[in-house]
């Protein structure tokens, strides 16, 4: 029997994709992981571009994304955490987004 908190504390991303909604990582040891693109609300808000547009930070801990200003950890997805931006700071990015493409 494995103990998850080793198994998160080791894992590391070597590849991600988006499908029908989910962020799934292609993980150093073989395995996959699947969460919900909600977890991240920035994600959720991304164009296909800015989604795709994604580099691998820590040796794999955690996954940037320059054009949404987010960073992923590889444990905190397997530990079932999600974002915890609040809801006045995502306001604040949505607007300047929107104000950066006006």
């Amino acid at each position: 029997m494995t103990d998850s908190a080793v198994d998160a504390a080791v894992a590391r991303a070597t590849a991600v994709s988006f499908v029908e909604g989910q962020l799934t990582l292609k993980l150093f040891d073989g395995r996959t992981l699947s969460v919900p693109i909600d977890w991240s609300p920035r994600l959720a808000h991304a164009t296909p571009d800015e989604k795709n547009h994604w580099r691998l930070i820590a040796d794999g801990e955690g996954i940037n994304w320059p054009d949404l200003d987010e960073d992923i950890s590889v444990r905190h997805l397997m530990e079932g955490r999600r974002s915890t931006e609040n809801e006045k700071s995502l306001k604040r990015w949505l607007d300047s987004r929107k104000a950066s493409r006006s």
